[in-house]
């Protein structure tokens, strides 16, 4: 398998430096961590001049991820932070003090990977090329520490060429991915579990028996010191449609501009990582760990394009999330009931998602995602319409956020199942209103 071949013209574009990203999926490739060490030890290994906290789980990854980046920037530090997948541009995956890299530094990094790349016998995949990207940038930016968010899984991820981390964290688990992952919660945990290393503290989440059994049994192998995250010092004081107000382990009165009901819970993760990073000797006093968390920006999650009538666009995209967001919906909008934009991916448990749904759901405007993975619009119609929802398929992403808005009317439109159509409804949703907020 041959990655696409691009005339040389001494500088690539940035058109042509994506091509090259994503030209090699991982269809036809061995999982597993060779080809990224391959690749970073023939750039000289850059991760090797940086410490990472290293972020694994099935939900609230990249919220918690974000508030650690955002705090550790609020404490003065440089920060990289690397996560999948993007909503409007590829270059979020990559960000230095909450700056997405430039397309110059892109296509720059690339033309710097791509004679590394193409001399491998056993090319790299689109992710352990972004993973090289990523590990490239952030030394050459000299960060103090990176936020590394796992792509998938966690053992065999390219993330994973990491040595020790500051902080190795995993978020709430639930089943998705097990195909890959394996068909049971403990398997899953397993994988997670993966990135646990010797003698490196772990940040749990918690609350799956069968998980945390598993997580505790491969900390104690690594004497990675165990702090499972304690929800009982949670108190979620109120929230409402632009911040939520909690209390956690004495630092009170938090308010946080993300403002799903789970939201306090991923900055609880957060804020006991950043308490475990201060015993191991990094200076993040705790008014920083404040201003970090009323300041992070995440879109997609939760996220309220307009307030009046309310337009949302989340990116819930399996059972486990999309659970947390039909309480976020009850919790912030009591009574009401929504029209929906949904796209799914085919892969994913798209009946228990829909059962979730459709008690809030006064009709359905369905849509795919543009990639392969997209269960088709009127596939999806046709799974509403069988379990006695309303529905009918739009032709475009564009179309469908017109529809949705029209038939919505005074009441709320939520858009949700996956992240991987975001941007699009972002885009065309200020088309649409313009002027909203």
């Amino acid at each position: 398998m041959e990655r696409v071949s691009l005339k040389e013209r001494g500088i690539m574009n940035y058109e042509e430096a994506m091509q090259y990203i994503h030209a090699v999926q991982w269809a036809g490739h061995k999982p597993g961590l060779t080809r990224t060490r391959t690749l970073l030890a023939a750039l000289g290994d850059p991760h090797k001049r940086l410490k990472f906290v290293h972020v694994a789980g099935t939900n609230g990854k990249g919220s918690t991820a974000a508030m650690l980046a955002s705090c550790l920037q609020a404490a003065g530090y440089r920060v990289g932070l690397y996560t999948s997948p993007f909503i409007n541009r590829f270059n979020e995956r990559i960000q230095v003090n909450g700056e997405q890299i430039s397309d110059e530094e892109l296509v720059r990094l690339v033309e710097t990977i791509r004679p590394a790349a193409d001399a491998m016998a056993d090319v790299p995949t689109e992710f352990e090329i972004i993973t090289a990207l990523g590990m490239l940038c952030f030394a050459e930016q000299h960060c103090d520490i990176v936020v590394l968010e796992v792509g998938l899984g966690g053992a065999l991820d390219s993330t994973n060429v990491i040595d020790p981390p500051e902080c190795a964290v995993i978020t709430a688990l639930g089943m998705d991915h097990v195909k890959e992952l394996g068909p049971t919660i403990a398997d899953i945990a397993a994988a997670k579990a993966g990135i646990l290393k010797p003698g490196s503290p772990v940040v749990s989440y918690g609350g799956v028996p069968e998980a945390d059994a598993v997580i505790a049994r491969t900390a104690a192998e690594q004497n990675a010191p165990l702090h499972v995250v304690d929800f009982s010092k949670l108190t979620v004081e109120g929230g409402d449609l632009d911040e939520v107000t909690f209390d956690f382990d004495g630092l009170n009165g938090v308010r946080l501009p993300l403002i799903g009901s789970y939201q306090p819970r991923n900055a609880a993760v957060a804020i006991t990582v950043l308490r475990v990073l201060r015993e191991k000797g990094w200076n993040i006093p705790e008014e920083a760990i404040r201003q970090g968390l009323e300041s992070v920006r995440w879109p997609g999650r939760f996220e309220l394009l307009r307030h009046t009538p309310a337009f949302l666009l989340d990116g819930s995209h399996n059972a486990h999330g999309m659970r947390a967001t039909v309480q976020s919906l009850n919790d912030r909008f009591p009574g009401q009931k929504f029209v929906f934009l949904l796209s799914i991916m085919a892969d994913k448990d798209v009946d228990e998602m829909l059962e979730l749904l459709l008690p809030l759901a006064n009709r359905f405007v369905t849509v795919a995602a543009h990639t392969p993975r997209a269960m088709p619009a009127e596939t999806l119609a046709e799974h509403i319409r069988v379990r006695g929802g309303t529905a009918e398929p739009a032709p475009s992403i564009e179309a469908g956020v017109a529809r949705a808005v029209e038939l919505g009317g005074t009441g709320p439109v939520c858009a949700l199942g996956t992240l991987y159509f975001s941007g699009e409804v972002r885009e065309a949703f200020r088309k649409i209103c313009p002027l909203s907020r």
